[in-house]
């Protein structure tokens, strides 16, 4: 991962943001969002989970307990100090139109979504191939974001069995342009038990999808192997 050391020390009295809990906003709360966010609870974040319908939440907070609540997307982005985009890849754009300017303050926006066809329709995998992948297109919706592509090949009923693993990790790939974005996904992923291996930019995004060679369950040492041949 990158080095923290070669960063600025923060000012006297204020700690690492990497190293502290993290207020997470989640705008998508079905199977994949509920499930990556009940590790960031479990890990000690505060979480805000959202969906158009916050109302059917109650179950999935209430199973979580005090650090876990639920509301509205605009209050889930207004929460998170980090944002995680769990949604159909349809509900991207508007999410950008609506929120363009809330995210871009954020020191990440964690994209886990991903286009696929049989949901999002051929159209939309279609432009987004034309954007230049996954990475290049979220980049595109959500202008100013700070974003780093992850979670995006684990199936979501796997994710709690794989976190904190016995022996070697499962490996997380991310992609992301900005330094500190990256830094504090690669903490939070290290937090709940995976291991984040940076595969390079938002350009290698379009290999962080279900089906590509780094979909899958795979070990750090595998993931690098794999990045190394795709590049």
């Amino acid at each position: 991962g990158l080095a923290l050391a070669g960063r600025p020390r923060e000012a006297r009295g204020q700690a690492d943001p990497s190293r502290r809990p993290l207020k997470i906003g989640m705008v998508g709360a079905g199977r994949e969002g509920g499930a990556l966010g009940a590790l960031f609870v479990k890990a000690g974040h505060p979480v805000l989970f959202s969906s158009r319908h916050p109302e059917r939440l109650k179950d999935l907070v209430a199973g979580l307990g005090p650090l876990a609540q639920a509301g509205t997307v605009e209050q889930a982005i207004a929460f998170g100090d980090v944002v995680a985009i769990v949604v159909p890849y349809t509900a991207i754009e508007g999410i950008g139109k609506a929120h363009a300017s809330a995210l871009a303050t954020k020191v990440l926006v964690m994209d886990v979504s991903n286009p696929i066809a049989r949901r999002d329709g051929d159209e939309i995998v279609k432009w987004v191939a034309e954007q230049g992948g996954a990475g290049l297109a979220s980049s595109r919706l959500l202008p100013g974001a700070r974003i780093v592509r992850a979670f995006n090949a684990i199936g979501s009923g796997r994710l709690a069995a794989l976190a904190h693993r016995a022996g070697d990790p499962v490996g997380v790939p991310i992609a992301g342009d900005d330094p500190k974005a990256i830094a504090v996904a690669e903490n939070l992923i290290r937090g709940i038990g995976f291991e984040p291996v940076l595969v390079g930019g938002l350009a290698m995004g379009k290999h962080l999808v279900p089906g590509t060679p780094l979909g899958g369950e795979r070990t750090p040492a595998e993931i690098r192997q794999i990045a190394g041949s795709l590049r």
